[in-house]
């Protein structure tokens, strides 16, 4: 079991993106010729989980966006934040995180009805977030013109340690207390 171990532990550790049981499993039958059950696979991937769970290792196995990663502990978020502060050119305008909001949440959209709740033009927002790789393009709407409809991509899962859509947040999970500004009177 140890050799097996081994095998996806390297997998998980070379993937760039969270990979799939699936794709675990795939690459382990093509190497050993042999059908390998689930089974064994989760039995390995819940040791490597236990193994890095001690404090002797900065990272660990996380289940997200479908698949399994390497990632490094809360507790070197601070030596972490200081590198991506460094690398902040990489971080997403208001705009970009405003006009993925609504993607997220209103997928598959128009350009215009992005506009339209957003009161300004978003192009330029838009082609950034589709750089990125956060959203693509979901096909065309049928209404006049075909507009093309956008969606949230895999690579945003990943973005925001997220396995699904269900996962954002609620508007009932939101204190509606917050987003009021003075005295509340009955």
């Amino acid at each position: 079991m140890d050799f097996l171990q081994n095998h996806i532990e390297a997998l998980i550790f070379v993937s760039a993106e969270p990979i799939s049981l699936k794709e675990i499993q795939n690459c382990l039958m093509e190497m050993f010729e042999a059908d390998i059950p689930e089974e064994n696979i989760l039995e390995a991937i819940e040791k490597l989980q236990q193994k890095y769970k001690q404090d002797i290792y900065a990272f660990q196995i996380y289940q997200m966006g479908g698949g399994y990663q390497f990632l490094t502990k809360p507790a070197y978020q601070s030596s972490i934040s200081i590198l991506l502060k460094q690398k902040s050119k990489k971080r997403l305008s208001n705009a970009a995180l405003e006009t993925l909001a609504i993607v997220a949440y209103k997928q598959p959209i128009t350009k215009t009805e992005i506009e339209q709740i957003r009161g300004v033009n978003s192009d330029y927002a838009i082609q950034k977030l589709l750089e990125k790789e956060l959203l693509v393009i979901k096909g065309k709407a049928d209404a006049i013109g075909r507009p093309l409809l956008y969606g949230t991509s895999k690579k945003f899962m990943d973005y925001f340690g997220i396995n699904s859509l269900k996962d954002l947040p609620q508007p009932k999970d939101i204190s509606s207390n917050e987003n009021i500004i003075g005295e509340i009177v009955e």
